[in-house]
């Protein structure tokens, strides 16, 4: 297949970036409110589990350049880049026990579908943090929303370019076959994220470890 072609080289970078990452996220990972909070340990498994069944719905004309719908967003949102990066982690491997990934792209896709998506979002809710007003609409438009949609572009145009950077696919038909169509998915992947984090924030907006109801609802 051609996800293959990616040499032994890609696949050690790709581990060299996320393994150090990933070592981070786990002693950060709070584990003694884990085991004390089975409503957290459920929501955690259910996450794993409904975003590997989402990953599995996919559109694309060749291998490697499939589209579907991220989730990283929310689930960096409500539980943290930590907890988000094991989360992710865990359904990779198992769209990947099931067929739906290929083992030769598991490190490109913890990469690439997740570090770099859960990353980003947590770098556009900082920003937002740091130089916009502590508004419950700025954190509901501009991180969960337009963060969602820049996330699943990040995500989408770093597997483009180390696709096209190591020759699997020339760069005129990762452009026809994927790029062009990456606008399409970003504003449904925004509007899917606002959506869920708008009922979270409405109804338990305790479930979600980055949302500050004081800061900006109470103080407001």
């Amino acid at each position: 297949m051609a996800t293959a072609n990616l040499g032994l080289v890609w696949q050690i970078l790709a581990l060299v970036l996320f393994v150090p990452c990933a070592i981070l996220a786990l002693r950060n990972v709070p584990f003694q409110t884990l085991r004390a909070e089975p409503r957290l340990q459920h929501m955690l498994y259910a996450s794993v589990v409904i975003l590997a069944l989402t990953w599995s719905f996919r559109a694309g004309l060749s291998v490697g350049l499939s589209i579907h719908f991220l989730g990283m967003t929310t689930l960096t949102l409500v539980f943290g880049w930590d907890l988000a990066l094991l989360a992710g982690t865990l359904t990779l491997l198992l769209t990947t026990l099931i067929g739906v990934e290929s083992w030769q792209m598991l490190a490109i896709n913890l990469v690439t579908q997740v570090l770099i998506p859960a990353s980003i979002c947590m770098f556009v809710l900082h920003q937002a943090e740091r130089r916009l007003p502590a508004n419950f609409f700025i954190y509901l438009f501009i991180v969960a929303f337009i963060g969602g949609g820049v996330a699943v572009a990040s995500s989408g145009v770093s597997l483009a370019l180390l696709l096209g950077v190591a020759g699997v696919h020339e760069w005129s038909k990762i452009y026809t076959e994927y790029i062009r169509y990456l606008p399409l998915i970003m504003l449904p992947e925004g509007l899917i994220n606002g959506i869920i984090m708008t009922s979270l924030m409405v109804f338990h907006p305790d479930w979600i470890r980055t949302f500050d109801a004081r800061r900006y609802i109470d103080e407001q």
